[in-house]
């Protein structure tokens, strides 16, 4: 017999090729926030998912935390 699980479980807010507004913390460098791409849904770090983002104005990627992240306009 097949169950549903509980929805109790929260899942990630947004969802890979999906385009977020990066706000960065007091660690990095103050240029940083601005619009990225979701490129990866990363597992939780205890107490905030975690996303690989890539934005076009920067050769590498970030992982940042969904408290970072808002839906772009």
């Amino acid at each position: 017999m097949f169950r549903v699980q509980e929805s109790g479980v929260k899942a990630h807010k947004y969802q890979v090729g999906q385009t977020v507004y990066f706000t960065s913390g007091p660690v990095s460098r103050p240029g940083a926030s601005g619009s990225y791409q979701v490129l990866k849904l990363l597992p939780s770090d205890g107490s905030d998912y975690q996303y690989r983002i890539k934005s076009p104005a920067e050769a590498f990627e970030r992982v940042a935390k969904e408290s970072q992240l808002d839906r772009a306009s």
